[in-house]
């Protein structure tokens, strides 16, 4: 992590922001990668938890929980656009390697964590999915996780 926190800074000074696309996509690789032998779901749970054991398995901490606001009714929520997820990240090897460089957040190295979820879920939801930072903080970071179901035509 700390040579990828090396690099990070050093790809976002040489191409800008085209760093956070390159990183996003390598993430999504690298997720569909490690999740080729996880058993798939469409269920948004059962899902979390197989990836968080996916990352826990592959040297990632990467520690996020579901987390329901007062004004939600269910911890996952449909709309038009698909699920609803929130998810707290409080122990976040990202977040740690960032702060030892003094590099802000939402850079290069959170769209890589992006890009895995979002690789690691297709494989195992058949599912496209969006990762949107609420909040980013030094203790915690607060999420949305937007599941896009196939609509069956």
């Amino acid at each position: 992590m700390v040579f990828l926190g090396a690099v990070a800074g050093g790809i976002e000074q040489a191409i800008g922001e085209s760093a956070n696309s390159i990183s996003y996509l390598a993430g999504q690789r690298l997720g569909m990668r490690l999740s080729v032998g996880v058993p798939k779901t469409t269920d948004l749970n059962e899902a979390l938890t197989a990836l968080q054991q996916l990352l826990w398995d592959n040297g990632c901490l990467w520690r996020f929980e579901p987390f329901q606001t007062h004004d939600r009714e269910s911890m996952v929520q449909r709309g038009p656009d698909g699920e609803h997820i929130q998810l707290v990240f409080r122990d976040c090897m990202i977040r740690q390697t960032l702060f030892c460089f003094g590099h802000h957040q939402k850079g290069s190295l959170c769209n890589l964590m992006y890009g895995v979820f979002a690789g690691a879920l297709q494989c195992i939801m058949g599912s496209e999915s969006n990762l949107e930072i609420l909040h980013a903080g030094e203790n915690a970071c607060f999420k949305q996780l937007t599941i896009r179901r196939q609509v069956p035509t």
